[in-house]
């Protein structure tokens, strides 16, 4: 049978997440962020999903029930918050620069190195690793609710940049961009493939 999952990136939040780097810091979605989920909620509209998961953070939460509908039952799976950017936690690129620059170059650097960890925050190899064991609690709960031997019908994740791109790399062997309010769509027959990737189509219209 064949599954889907799709993946949806939070929207905008009232931290500016499209230039600030908010990881763990709890924000909420801006307006234009539930504009642009409620536009997603839309384009998916004729999906019926088998499981909704989310992030635990609440711009997470928020997206995933305004995709969903309100009545929509959410399972918050803690391995899928974002990484923890520590001292960079709510900054833009330009001010972590000017306030700590002995870190912005080694974060230049080495920024897609495994072993690279965020100063007083966590590290790539750390996140990677809790995300498999969310993805994998997933996975598993997924076949549970079907009462399947094997994955089907479809399941929508909202989560974080990051957390999007360590499971659809995982799966898939692919990365995508993951922008905000984009949506990555995951199929299993015998294998995981991508669908789509990085659609932003129902954005268009939504002014910023």
């Amino acid at each position: 049978m064949k599954a889907t999952l799709i993946l949806v990136r939070h929207g905008e939040t009232a931290g500016e997440s499209s230039v600030r780097y908010h990881g763990r810091s709890d924000v909420s979605l801006s307006a234009l962020g539930r504009a642009q989920m409620r536009a997603v909620g839309r384009f998916l509209a004729q999906e019926k999903f088998a499981c909704v998961f989310s992030s635990p953070l609440k711009r997470a939460t928020e997206s995933a029930s305004l995709i969903a509908g309100g009545t929509a039952a959410i399972t918050t799976v803690d391995e899928f918050a974002e990484i923890d950017f520590g001292l960079f936690e709510g900054l833009t690129a330009e001010e972590i620069r000017l306030r700590y620059p002995d870190h912005f170059a080694c974060w230049s650097e080495r920024r897609f190195e495994s072993s690279y960890a965020y100063p007083m925050g966590e590290s790539r190899a750390a996140f990677a690793s809790r995300v498999d064991r969310g993805l994998e609690q997933v996975l598993k709960t997924w076949q549970e609710t079907g009462r399947e031997t094997a994955l089907g019908g479809s399941v929508l994740l909202t989560a974080h940049r990051g957390v999007i791109r360590s499971v659809a790399r995982r799966l898939t062997g692919v990365e995508p961009l993951s922008d905000l309010g984009s949506i990555q769509v995951l199929v299993h027959d015998e294998n995981w493939r991508v669908e789509h990737l990085d659609v932003i189509d129902h954005l268009k219209d939504i002014a910023r």
